[in-house]
């Protein structure tokens, strides 16, 4: 008898110095984030919402910030919507506006800023990995969960440029999101891997690039690159162009984004070469829309991922899967007339179908 209250007390004490671990891991995992209370916005507070800001960490000890709209005068738990991207901007751009745009609809949304960009945490700055940017997206779907205004069985995600194809990639890996919107969608591994339109798609390119990346990690880790071009060259590109005219005029620039400024670090996208995103897309069960510019030079990138995630093989890809097991809900938009940019904020166009989006999360969701 005595044996036993003995291995009870014991028991009891590994439980309490367990729990006191537990709290004292979750107490690191948070970090105090300075942040910016005026409304910093490159478009204007819609009154149809409320908004506030709020923080959340991920399972990777990074703690995001973010900007949390809801629709006001409206009762009851509703669905929710978290947003992020184009790669390398900030919330106080394009994916705010999505969010408010959503809200304004009746959802939930949530506009964060990825880890080590913006407002969130993470050292050395303006880095990115395919692990811990999927897991930005998930850990968004943890914070949504939670919140009392919330049905926890419906939440969705859009990801806008080169977070689409991360919100794909999340959308593979996590079934709580029930419905996913690419936008504009940029493959950040295949285009990293391959170059523009699979150009550089050959051993000995991705050997010249891996030679170059090692010799910058020893020269000068911290250098930084990739910002939009200013001035522009009168030769520049059209895209270029539409970049510029997004990123670095009033429309669209903001002063911690990556795209308007410095952009990011040369190696900081360096883990993205070496993998591919998009190789379980063709299990996602979940409601899925890919939205693209007919004009945009990027629409490359999501016609060849809803035809890989829908038949399980398509052109630029190596491998090969099998057919989607539920491609009925699954959807392509191409939108007349759009570039890559207008999806950013509608453009002059006002190409964004926000109703549309409206409709397909309120029937997914």
């Amino acid at each position: 008898m005595k044996k036993i209250i003995l291995f009870a007390v014991v028991a009891l004490m590994m439980a309490a110095c367990n729990n006191k671990q537990e709290t004292k891991n979750t107490d690191n995992m948070k970090q105090e984030l300075t942040l910016t209370q005026e409304w910093d916005k490159v478009f204007p507070l819609s009154e149809k919402v409320n908004h506030r800001k709020v923080t959340f960490e991920t399972q990777y000890g990074l703690t995001l910030a973010a900007d949390l709209y809801t629709p006001k005068d409206v009762q009851g738990k509703l669905a929710a919507i978290a947003v992020s991207g184009p790669f390398g901007a900030v919330k106080e751009q394009s994916s705010g506006l999505y969010a408010m745009r959503m809200a304004e609809r009746g959802f939930v949304a949530l506009a964060f800023d990825p880890s080590y960009t913006g407002e969130s945490s993470g050292e050395p700055r303006r880095t990115a990995s395919p692990d811990i940017n999927t897991e930005d997206f998930m850990a968004a779907v943890d914070f949504l969960s939670q919140l009392e205004n919330v049905d926890p069985e419906r939440i969705g995600i859009i990801g806008i440029c080169g977070w689409g194809g991360i919100a794909l990639n999340a959308a593979a890996a996590d079934t709580r999101i029930k419905a996913t919107v690419a936008s504009t969608m940029y493959d950040m591994t295949r285009i990293s891997g391959n170059g523009y339109y699979d150009s550089e798609d050959k051993e000995e390119s991705r050997h010249a690039a891996r030679e170059a990346m090692a010799k910058q990690r020893l020269s000068d880790p911290m250098a930084m690159a990739g910002g939009v071009v200013d001035p522009l060259p009168e030769d520049a590109p059209q895209f270029v162009k539409d970049y510029h005219a997004y990123y670095k005029t009033p429309r669209g620039y903001h002063a911690r984004s990556g795209n308007s400024n410095d952009g990011w670090r040369v190696i900081g996208t360096q883990a993205y070469a070496n993998a591919r995103f998009l190789y379980y897309i063709n299990e996602i069960r979940s409601a899925v829309l890919v939205m693209h510019g007919a004009e945009a030079h990027s629409r490359y990138f999501g016609e060849a991922a809803y035809h890989y995630m829908v038949d399980g093989k398509t052109e630029g890809y190596n491998f090969v899967g099998k057919p989607n097991p539920v491609p009925e809900n699954k959807q392509l938009l191409i939108i007349p007339g759009a570039t890559h940019c207008d999806l950013y904020d509608g453009g002059e166009g006002n190409y964004i179908p926000w109703d549309t989006l409206a409709e397909f999360f309120s029937k997914n969701l």
